[in-house]
Parts: C-alpha cells; sequence; structure tokens
C-alpha cells in the first residue's frame, strides 16, 4: 500500500479530465485513505459512457449519484479543489459537483481560470499553484 511505502497516513490524489474523475471517485469512495484532492477540467457523470446500461457497479462509480447519500467525517477534512477554466466543456460537471458538496456541508475551493479551456496549458498552470495548498 502507498501509505506504508511512503511513511504516511494519508495521500493526495490529483488529475485531469478523465483522471479528474479517478481522484475524485477514488478520493469519496475510500476518504479514510484521502487527504488532497484536486481536479482540473473533470466530468463526473459517467452515464454519458454507458448507454443506458445501469446497475450498482454504474451507480457506486458515479460520483453525481452516490455522493448525495455518501457519509463519512473523513470528508470535512480533504482539501478538496475543483478546478475548471471558463471555456471548459466541462465546468458544468464541476459546479455540479461543487452544488452537491455544497448541500452536504463539505468544504471544498473552485477554482475557474477565466482563461483556456479543456487543455494542458491550463491544467499545467493549475497543478503546480494546487500542490502549493499542501502544507
Amino acid at each position: 500500500m502507498l501509505q506504508q511505502e511512503c511513511n504516511v497516513d494519508k495521500i493526495g490524489v490529483a488529475g485531469c479530465s478523465f483522471g479528474g474523475y479517478h481522484a475524485l471517485n477514488f478520493a469519496f469512495r475510500h476518504p479514510n485513505q484521502v487527504a488532497h484532492l484536486f481536479t482540473m477540467g473533470a466530468a463526473f457523470d459517467i452515464r454519458q459512457f454507458v448507454d443506458g446500461y445501469h446497475d450498482d457497479n454504474v451507480y457506486y462509480n458515479n460520483p453525481p449519484e452516490y455522493l448525495p447519500g455518501a457519509q463519512s467525517e473523513h470528508f470535512q477534512w480533504m482539501n478538496i479543489i475543483l478546478g475548471t477554466a471558463e471555456h471548459d466543456f466541462c465546468k458544468d460537471s464541476t459546479f455540479e459537483i461543487a452544488r452537491i458538496l455544497s448541500q452536504k456541508g463539505i468544504p471544498y475551493k473552485i477554482d475557474v481560470k477565466p482563461f483556456g479551456d479543456h487543455d494542458w496549458p491550463v491544467w499545467r498552470e493549475m497543478f503546480p499553484q494546487y500542490l502549493n495548498t499542501i502544507g
């Protein structure tokens, strides 16, 4: 396990685009293992990729579905930054997750860059800024 190898209790997870989805999904499914969550330009609703199929595997890997009912005291202690850009086609998805977190009282920061779209130049600027929040 990563925590044992690095001699830490919790890890940080981050990702861009589909990697951002995976980071968030892992963090909220295993909140006792995650201290920091950074997403950049991510879409979180996987139903768009499963052509109408739905079962427990889809539900429990689809944060907009399972997050409203998820509970853990560890949610309150995560350093969560949801990043997007003004012209990112995933911006609405980021705001939907922010809305769910707000309703649950889970602290987070949202970072909307006033330039760029769904691409690496924006994410390359975001990530070092987010890493600087680890203290």
